[in-house]
């Protein structure tokens, strides 16, 4: 019941970020990151968070994720108050951080080992194989990590997050580390998951392009000690493409979204 009442309470939103203040311990005291901050994400949506290097946007996942608790403030999900870690959160890492002594196909079901012991290993393994299919990698399920290319392990990487069907993915700069062909083609990957596999999401990025391509939503925040500083709403069909980004829409959200980076850039720091 003190779920339904949760979502009757908080409406339609999924994620809901109140007040949340939080600094790290230092040896010279107190290093504050966030400040006051206040976020919400619909059930649904793709959120993506953008700002200054080091305004704290990785401190945000974790508090999402329960692994760590704010000073101040509260983070509720799903209507219930986020005190411990979630198993209902999936998370993707720039790393793809799979295990070489496994399969691609055993890394992928490796999250339904841990939330689902009893599900039938055929089970586990139909689930994860149609997964594999949807990003292209059928045929390789049996490789290990060492053979795949770094967009292939990246493409694993994605079906392990959410192959528990997780209530939130949370995906910290995962395309980073990839080139500009192999990330926008990740990108159109990542739009083809949701709409086959609905789900909530929370993008950490420094690529203007990537928040405005893959958000519904996209959320500045301040310099350290962060604030929420703009929400922009991404007015873009849903059936997008690479192409989208070249629009005049497109090119004024980047511009609105640059010109709030350069303000924000006015605090500057160096914890993500």
């Amino acid at each position: 019941m003190s779920r339904v009442l949760g979502l009757c309470h908080h409406m339609s939103n999924l994620i809901e970020i109140k007040g949340v203040t939080h600094a790290y311990r230092t040896k010279a005291g107190p290093l504050p990151v966030l400040d006051n901050l206040n976020v919400s994400v619909p059930e649904g949506e793709f959120c993506a968070v953008v700002g200054p290097s080091g305004c704290g946007k990785s401190t945000l996942t974790r508090l999402v994720a329960g692994l760590m608790k704010p000073d101040q403030g509260e983070v509720w999900l799903h209507g219930e108050r986020v005190t411990s870690p979630r198993k209902t959160v999936g998370m993707a890492f720039q790393n793809p951080v799979l295990l070489e002594w496994r399969t691609i196909l055993d890394n992928v079901i490796l999250p339904l080992e841990i939330v689902a012991p009893r599900m039938p290993q055929r089970d586990r393994e139909a689930r994860a194989m149609h997964l594999l299919e949807m990003v292209g990698l059928k045929g390789f399920e049996r490789k290990r990590p060492s053979e795949l290319s770094g967009g292939m392990r990246q493409r694993a990487s994605l079906c392990r997050s959410i192959v528990h069907k997780p209530d939130v993915l949370i995906m910290d700069e995962p395309f980073g580390a990839l080139d500009a062909f192999t990330r926008e083609d990740l990108w159109q990957t990542m739009r083809d998951l949701r709409a086959a596999e609905p789900f909530t999401c929370v993008l950490i990025t420094h690529d203007l392009r990537e928040s405005v391509f893959l958000g519904d939503q996209v959320i500045v925040l301040s310099g350290r000690p962060a604030r929420t500083q703009h929400v922009l709403r991404v007015d873009l069909p849903a059936d997008r493409t690479i192409d989208s980004l070249y629009t005049p829409e497109a090119a004024e959200m980047l511009h609105l979204l640059r010109d709030q980076i350069r303000i924000a850039q006015g605090r500057d720091g160096d914890i993500h």
